[in-house]
């Protein structure tokens, strides 16, 4: 079903390649692309506009398809952290006001609720705990519903929480959470930069309030661009916090200044976006993930870590092994020694894997074989 071929995922000339969950190899035709706009720009100037001018509605609508939204309410943001910096200081708190997180969760998901303190809103962090059993002690595991439930109050006014999580992979259960948010009008801030692109993930039916995620990890595109995801309703909430042409009704009218903020997700599109990035995340969601169901993409995911588990050797890799509805694109392992040293013994014979956390983590993502994690499990076992 898959096409896994080296012309379009040429990084597995040179490694296998284990590390979707930090920097995603760009798909090939989306490397293309961008390259094909800057030689456009470079040769052409402005009149590269004429060739161009669908670009940024042609990223709504196929982003909106992988999301099962519409267009109106997805826009391009450079990365995870502008998407929840623009929630997080547009959102009317109040003094008193909570924020409920994860205390392990990423710093793009948890500075910008960190800044609301100044506004007098108190953030509460979930504690890392182990909600199954046989989970290690020794670095980030999970966090419970039971917990969050017990932790919120007629104050709470936001949940944020990551999708997944980047040390270890712990896939939050969204609809559970959504449903339980959704319920009490609590808004879920959603950080899918660990998940878009290898889970499923559908906002409008699991009752998000906003999605945020970059497109360089399992999304395979350019550094330094993202999505931002938000509901109708949210959007009524949020104040203004970055403004410019690009989010005026009257954006060619440079010399109008009539205050016309649109009400769309555009809203947050305040200026020049760079559209090297635009065409080649057009290319890779119109050939790989509008292409591909996503969940066909997550069993294969799936059936690769299976693989790894079977080869490995676990007196020495302990697996971090979550249910199935808690399971990622992300296996963590528990090493003996220190993780970081084997991630330079691994590049060192060809395999690239990461380690933040505590964690060696492995992610491979569908376009790799049952061949290539055999190899990468071989040498991890054969490390002194």
């Amino acid at each position: 079903m898959f096409d896994k071929s080296d012309s379009l995922f040429p990084v597995k000339k040179n490694y296998i390649y284990l590390s979707h969950c930090a920097i995603g190899p760009m798909y090939a035709p989306a490397a293309e692309s961008a390259k094909r706009f800057i030689d456009t720009h470079s040769e052409r100037g402005r009149v590269l506009i004429q060739h161009y001018q669908q670009v940024l509605a042609a990223f709504r609508e196929k982003a909106a398809q992988l999301l099962k939204t519409a267009p109106d309410n997805v826009a391009y943001v450079s990365n995870t952290a502008e998407g929840i910096n623009l929630i997080a200081n547009g959102y009317p708190f109040k003094p008193g006001d909570q924020v409920i997180s994860y205390v392990h969760e990423y710093p793009s998901n948890h500075y910008p609720w960190v800044l609301q303190k100044k506004r007098g809103v108190e953030l509460i962090l979930l504690s890392d705990t182990d909600p199954f059993g046989g989970l290690p002690a020794h670095g980030p595991r999970a966090w419970s519903m039971e917990e969050l439930e017990r932790k919120t109050t007629d104050r709470t006014r936001i949940v944020a929480l990551s999708h997944v999580q980047f040390a270890n992979g712990y896939a939050a259960n969204l609809e559970e959470l959504g449903t339980y948010c959704r319920d009490r009008g609590i808004d879920l801030i959603v950080d899918a930069a660990q998940s878009l692109g290898v889970l499923p993930l559908n906002p409008e039916e699991f009752g998000i309030s906003a999605v945020a995620a970059s497109t360089w990890k399992w999304l395979l595109g350019p550094r330094g661009a993202g999505l931002l995801y938000t509901s109708p309703q949210l959007r009524e909430k949020l104040d203004h916090i970055m403004v410019g042409p690009g989010m005026m009704k009257n954006k060619f009218d440079y010399l109008g200044h009539a205050w016309d903020p649109l009400e769309d997700a555009r809203r947050f599109e305040y200026s020049t976006l760079p559209w090297e990035h635009l065409v080649a995340i057009d290319k890779v969601l119109e050939e790989v993930f509008l292409r591909y169901p996503i969940e066909a993409i997550r069993d294969e995911v799936f059936k690769l870590h299976d693989h790894l588990l079977a080869l490995i050797d676990t007196d020495r890799f302990k697996p971090l092994l979550f249910p199935r509805e808690h399971r990622s694109g992300i296996l963590a392992v528990q090493t003996r020694g220190d993780p970081v040293t084997v991630v330079g013994a691994m590049e060192r014979q060809g395999v690239i894997v990461t380690a933040p956390g505590g964690y060696l983590r492995l992610a491979p993502h569908f376009y790799l074989t049952e061949e290539d994690v055999a190899k990468a499990a071989e040498i991890l076992n054969t490390l002194r």
